[in-house]
């Protein structure tokens, strides 16, 4: 087995899951923390649980461990890291992806006219869980040089710089962890490890499905849905991409920067579960905003 220990806080489902069990698939063992468990779901009141995340690691080739930590509890980040230290002495890498604040924010609403409980939840879990994980875990991570943080957003910070993202707590929150992974990177530097802000494209995730109406086995049915969804993608691209950063030697040439799944499968040659590499980002810039018309099968 790798020697690779990970944390993936964030790890129910959706892109946390891929991530995790991508990293399963190197040798990696995993901690997969979350708050929905087999005893008690979180606000989201979904069935995907992090003791079944954990087993798919198992499954995949590495080791999967659940912890049910909430990452808005300080104390509870705590126990988790000195959990870590206790049982492995060691942490390689830190994957910041919780979430969980999608019922939080509605699309095209005003500052004022948006709930404001709501809004500030959704950037407390957004961005606070972040910041509290990183600061009880990266002294741990710090030990060896080689070290990765990934911060999991949606938009890279080129895509983000210029356009509104649907909402302005939304919009806040996607920027600012893409700033988070900058920030760190130029902390973590001294110690030779590295911080990357990677975003998935149209991710086929959980939700996803269900919104569309649709299995992972007939997803193509969802471009009656939205036509972009021809170039969506599961949760194991953004994992194929974790994956190749913890096994790139030189994966410190990408500390600080802003990188999407399609851009770093085109860079590594990997591609999704079923060989292609969608492009989603590529294809609204380059074409839908740009007024062109092409195959979309180009940007797969």
């Amino acid at each position: 087995m790798n020697e690779t220990v990970a944390l993936v806080a964030g790890a129910t489902r959706g892109t946390g899951r891929g991530i995790a069990v991508q990293l399963g698939a190197i040798g990696a063992t995993v901690y997969c923390t979350g708050r929905s468990t087999r005893g008690q779901r979180s606000e989201m009141d979904r069935p995907e649980t992090i003791e079944e995340t954990a087993e798919l690691v198992t499954e995949a080739g590495g080791k999967g461990i659940a912890v049910r930590t909430d990452h808005l509890d300080p104390a509870q980040v705590k126990e988790l890291i000195e959990r870590i230290d206790r049982e492995q002495g060691r942490l390689d890498v830190l994957v910041n992806d919780v979430w969980g604040a999608d019922p939080l924010w509605t699309f095209d609403t005003t500052v004022w006219d948006h709930d404001l409980d709501k809004g500030l939840r959704l950037l407390r879990l957004a961005i606070d869980t972040h910041l509290i994980t990183s600061h009880h875990a990266l002294p741990l991570l710090i030990r060896r040089p080689g070290g990765l943080v990934v911060e999991v957003t949606d938009g890279t910070a080129d895509f983000n710089g210029t356009r509104y993202r649907n909402s302005i707590f939304y919009d806040l929150a996607k920027t600012a962890v893409n700033r988070l992974a900058f920030a760190q990177s130029h902390e973590l530097r001294p110690h030779g490890c590295a911080a990357v802000a990677i975003t998935p494209g149209f991710l086929r995730s959980e939700m996803m499905l269900e919104n569309f109406g649709v299995t992972e086995e007939n997803w193509r049915e969802g471009v009656k849905v939205h036509e972009d969804f021809i170039l969506s993608e599961t949760p194991a691209f953004t994992g194929r991409a974790v994956a190749a950063l913890v096994t790139d030697p030189d994966r410190m040439r990408w500390s600080g920067a802003s990188v999407s799944s399609g851009e770093l499968a085109k860079e590594y040659g990997f591609t999704d579960l079923d060989g292609s590499r969608p492009d989603v980002w590529g294809w609204i810039v380059e074409v839908r905003e740009a007024g062109k018309t092409a195959d979309p099968a180009d940007y797969r």
